[in-house]
């Protein structure tokens, strides 16, 4: 995820799409919910001591509030950019924005496969599933703008998935995030 993360990050700049950056920023929170959630779950599993009577398990919660925080962050900056880019278009290079799509979606379809059964019994897994989710959604709609700037020549659609990308994230976000309060809580 990390290694495709960075060449998202180049397509994107060179291909000029924000639909693709706004994939790669996802892939970014993927990543490091992947590498937090890997930690929590190693941290969780440690023994009570005389300061944490309960043991460290909540640290697995704290790791699941802080991806939906991340996650909640990249997608207002992606309806930021989009903003912008309503009046400022950019030209698109739709083909490598395609090709790198798609290979970013076969990376989420594995890694989702990967995370799936682990994610019916952890939230914070569940976390890190739902950022590869929303991934992996994304890459289809990257996908599907590259067709239609190929066609049709319609820059803005690249703007307009970007923005459906970010709307798709935060009511998610908001779930996990309330998910995550309200056990700390102890709701």
């Amino acid at each position: 995820t990390t290694t495709f993360l960075i060449i998202e990050v180049i397509a994107g700049f060179i291909t000029q799409s924000l639909a693709l950056l706004s994939d790669a920023a996802h892939m970014f929170t993927d990543a490091a919910a992947l590498a937090i959630a890997l930690v929590a779950i190693k941290i969780g599993k440690l023994p009570a001591d005389d300061k944490r009577t309960f043991g460290y398990q909540r640290f697995e919660i704290l790791a699941a509030l802080f991806n939906a925080l991340m996650l909640f962050m990249v997608a207002l900056y992606i309806l930021y950019e989009a903003y912008q880019r309503f009046s400022q278009p950019a030209e698109i290079q739709s083909l490598g924005m395609m090709v790198v799509a798609v290979i970013g979606l076969i990376i989420n379809l594995i890694s989702m496969k990967i995370l799936f059964s682990s994610s019916q019994q952890s939230l914070n897994v569940k976390g890190a599933y739902l950022e590869v989710l929303s991934d992996a959604l994304g890459s289809v709609g990257v996908i599907v703008a590259a067709v239609l700037i190929y066609f049709t020549g319609w820059t803005w659609v690249d703007t307009v998935v970007a923005v459906l990308i970010g709307f798709w994230v935060l009511p998610r976000t908001w779930i996990l995030l309330k998910q995550s309060i309200n056990i700390l809580l102890e709701g």
